[in-house]
């Protein structure tokens, strides 16, 4: 049944949809001390908005929505009219004047994110060819780099000046803009926060983008057939609820989702401090400037970027999937160990961490799960179990986003602490994938499905 060709064209469509989200999360941290001094916020408000986010709960939610609606009414038809929710979502943050439209348009953007991620990587596996399957999926991986990079430097080039540091090179434009829509008058919060504005309207763009292009393509082969299959074996549709019961009571299937939430969940807690946290460790442990913090944060992304197209997604077809595995999960456990032996207030070892921490995130927990995520599980509800653990990937990194601060106090004085936590759970991240790395490579999807399942759907 291995008829699929040219996947790369829809990959890099549908991958557009991971550069929305990781350019949502990046997007609403870089501007919430600008929404702050705008709307005037409490520290309260900003965990509101941390919380249900596309970094967080938000997104929890969509996924497990997603997931199910995507394996009954199809892929192709969720992540494209998804994409009008997402716009609504980021359109209402763009014209924000209360914080309870802040708010709103937080929520509905990372419900968005949250409902897209289960459909598109469950798209791009199944329309990929097998011995193309890894690259495509590293593909989507290198387009969640690039939404952040790019977010990152428009966010410079932006910028207002604020104490002693210097505005960007057009934050001028802004000012002309914000002038236009709400007069020279203004105060200069409500005009710094036009930045913000502007990030945000370009994300809506790429959205509108989006939506155009994928409405174009083809619906998955794969899930048409077994829907076919269904229909003919006049098998009755389950309702999502019921879907969810068949899920969670095969072996199988729990036996998978324990292994992936095993090496996703661990490696996320420590990714999502790096995603919303990274740039205030710098500043508070590292004592480096806001606009040296922001400065390496978008070199290290730029260092994913490259790492995730030429380390993962060109070499993960071609080699042994373990050792490429244990190779990049373990540099990253090197990483943090450089800031715990050597100190994080010592600028060779912040950059030798921030070097290691952008290979290893180039070759990312994230990406095998991924490709193994899409791989593990029956065509029939493959969307679903992605939207399950999605969903608690992303709820657990909303509670330990306060554990954390809590460890790592006010002025960092809790860093080391943290650090160790840190270590310990991509150790965790490194025994059970690397014991454990499923053996799908160069196999069809039917074949594995075959392999693990047999008749036991």
């Amino acid at each position: 049944m291995e008829q699929k060709k040219g996947s790369l064209k829809s990959t890099i469509t549908v991958s557009l949809t991971n550069y929305l989200d990781a350019g949502a999360i990046v997007a609403g941290a870089s501007g919430l001390t600008l929404w702050q001094n705008y709307l005037g916020l409490t520290e309260g408000h900003l965990g509101w908005l941390n919380a249900i986010s596309a970094n967080a709960f938000g997104a929890a939610i969509g996924a497990i929505i997603g997931g199910f609606l995507a394996d009954k009414y199809g892929r192709k038809k969720i992540y494209t009219y998804n994409m009008l929710v997402y716009m609504l979502g980021v359109a209402i943050i763009i014209f924000t004047v209360n914080f309870p439209m802040l708010l709103s348009g937080f929520l509905i953007t990372g419900i968005s994110v949250g409902i897209g991620v289960p459909a598109s990587w469950t798209y791009i596996s199944e329309n990929s060819e097998v011995r193309n399957r890894g690259r495509n999926m590293g593909i989507s991986q290198f387009a969640w780099g690039v939404g952040p990079t790019i977010i990152l430097i428009l966010g410079m080039l932006l910028a207002p000046g604020i104490d002693d540091a210097s505005a960007g090179v057009l934050f001028k434009y802004v000012k002309d803009i914000a002038a236009l829509f709400i007069g020279s008058d203004a105060s200069i919060e409500a005009v710094n926060v036009f930045s913000s504005r502007l990030i945000f309207g370009s994300l809506f763009i790429v959205a509108f983008i989006a939506w155009n292009l994928q409405r174009k393509l083809e619906e998955s082969k794969e899930w048409l057939e077994a829907k076919e299959k269904q229909k003919q074996s006049k098998e009755k549709v389950p309702s999502v609820f019921a879907s969810f019961g068949t899920l969670l009571t095969n072996k199988v299937n729990i036996r998978t989702m324990l292994f992936l939430a095993g090496i996703y969940v661990t490696w996320n807690m420590v990714a999502s401090v790096m995603g919303f946290f990274q740039q205030h460790i710098y500043e508070t442990a590292g004592g480096l400037s806001n606009e040296d913090a922001n400065m390496v944060s978008a070199i290290q992304w730029l260092i994913i970027i490259a790492v995730t197209y030429f380390g993962f997604s060109m070499l993960i077809d071609k080699v042994n999937q373990r050792m490429l595995y244990f190779i990049g999960t373990g540099i990253g456990i090197v990483a943090w160990g450089i800031l715990i032996f050597i100190g994080i207030k010592n600028y060779i070892a912040l950059w030798a961490f921030t070097i290691l921490w952008g290979v290893h995130a180039g070759i990312s927990v994230q990406a095998f799960y991924a490709l193994w995520a899409s791989e593990l599980f029956p065509a029939k509800y493959r969307a679903a179990a992605q939207g399950i653990m999605f969903f608690a990937v992303r709820a657990i990194a909303a509670i330990w986003g306060f554990g954390f601060v809590f460890i790592y106090g006010e002025h960092g004085e809790g860093f080391h602490t943290a650090a160790y936590v840190m270590i310990g759970l991509l150790i965790v991240a490194l025994i059970i994938g690397t014991i454990w790395t499923p053996k799908t490579q160069g196999k069809t999807l039917e074949q594995i499905t075959e392999e693990r399942y047999g008749d036991d759907i």
